[in-house]
């Protein structure tokens, strides 16, 4: 299968878990003429009103000026973003690869649009990430359409 696996750089908030609060995170960065190909926005799990907003790419000059003002800053996670054709048990083909390895992701988004497919993985290390790009292209590789 084909993908593309490439490094990347999401801008993250904490925000308290409120109505409106992803609105108003985005609504600068937005307004800069950022077109998003993430938003991430999700609720501390056993903290109620904690939540954080997480968005991708915020990379023009106006879009992190704008971004810095609303508070959001670089992630220090080292995250991959891997685009492609989707198939019949490639996800499990990638996580498989990267557990064998012994690396632990720190997040996963992923989700299929007819026959496409695109997920953002988080890593603890720049070593985790180098090595599971290497890991996720040979096991798309692996798996035929």
């Amino acid at each position: 299968m084909a993908v593309s696996v490439k490094k990347i750089v999401p801008w993250r908030k904490e925000v308290e878990n409120r109505p409106g609060y992803l609105a108003s995170g985005v609504a600068s960065v937005a307004a800069a003429g950022t077109e998003f190909q993430v938003v991430m926005a999700y609720r501390y799990p056993g903290e109620e009103n904690k939540a954080a907003i997480e968005l991708y790419p915020v990379t023009a000059k106006r879009s992190v000026a704008a971004a810095q003002k609303a508070g959001l800053t670089a992630s220090s996670s080292p995250a991959l973003t891997v685009e492609g054709d989707n198939g019949p048990g490639l996800g499990h083909a990638i996580c498989q690869a990267i557990a064998d390895a012994g690396i632990n992701m720190d997040f996963v988004v992923g989700q299929v649009v007819g026959k496409k497919d695109s997920a953002i993985f988080g890593f603890d290390t720049e070593e985790d990430a180098t090595k599971s790009a290497a890991l996720i292209r040979k096991a798309a590789a692996g798996k035929k359409g």
